[in-house]
């Protein structure tokens, strides 16, 4: 029987160059502040769930070392290739899960995931994981899509969120956020929240959702309810708009 890590890996490897070039992975005012937030800090840097390494080539040049750690080994081989090419010689890649990272205690100044969380089967393992091998000082930064708060929805977004994507797990509301990065002994010490635009052909092409699954998801979010539609920002070939946010935490004492 397959497992979820191996689901994963299945539906992520074959999509590594895609990731690469994706507009929506490749670019972002976020990419910008987080190179503004660890420039010249001569920090260990995890960029944790690292895909095909945006995080990774936006902040190595301020920092002393970044290692980019992903389940997908094809991810990690796009990573260090393009890092070579960009002459990014102090970034590592290293294979591993969320839940059980292969590091030290203490390792890293900041810890830092980006659209990878919502594929963790166990968001309070993978957090701990990430305080484990967070320095006492440091900080732990995650940008990820965020869940509505409203039932109707959540149960849409999370429904074409699996539909396309079946190593989907959950997309966590901020409020969730919140709680569970306080369980694994990070507070929140800032956060900000924006819309990220999907073009809807390149977010099913990306990840090769079969072509069965792409129609049923065109069924769903056309027959939407209003309000579904109003949030989604839905537009007229399906296109939509998602909620981001990112959360910076230190640990708490």
């Amino acid at each position: 029987m397959t497992s979820h890590d191996d689901q994963v890996n299945r539906q992520f490897g074959p999509a590594a160059s895609a990731y690469l070039t994706s507009t929506a992975h490749a670019q972002g005012a976020d990419l910008d502040k987080l190179s503004r937030i660890v420039q010249g800090k001569s920090a260990e840097v995890l960029d944790l769930g690292c895909g095909a390494g945006h995080v990774s080539f936006a902040v190595a040049a301020g920092v002393n070392a970044v290692t980019a750690c992903d389940l997908s080994d094809d991810m990690l081989a796009v990573v260090a290739a393009e890092a070579a090419k960009r002459g990014l010689g102090n970034i590592a890649t290293r294979q591993g899960i969320a839940e059980a990272l292969p590091f030290p205690d203490c390792s890293f100044d900041y810890v830092l995931t980006r659209f990878s969380a919502h594929h963790w089967n166990s968001l309070p393992q993978a957090l701990a994981e990430m305080r484990r091998v967070l320095k006492d000082d440091g900080r732990v930064i995650v940008i990820d899509v965020v869940a509505p708060t409203a039932p109707l929805l959540d149960t849409h977004l999370q429904s074409i969120e699996l539909l396309r994507d079946v190593s989907h797990v959950r997309n966590y509301s901020v409020a969730e956020w919140t709680r569970q990065l306080a369980a694994a002994g990070l507070q929140v010490d800032a956060g900000e929240q924006w819309k990220l635009p999907l073009e809807f052909q390149a977010w099913v092409t990306r990840i090769k959702t079969p072509q069965e699954r792409v129609a049923v998801i065109r069924g769903l979010l056309q027959g939407a309810p209003q309000e579904v539609r109003d949030y989604l920002r839905l537009q007229a070939d399906c296109s939509f708009s998602i909620d981001v946010a990112m959360f910076e935490a230190s640990p708490l004492h």
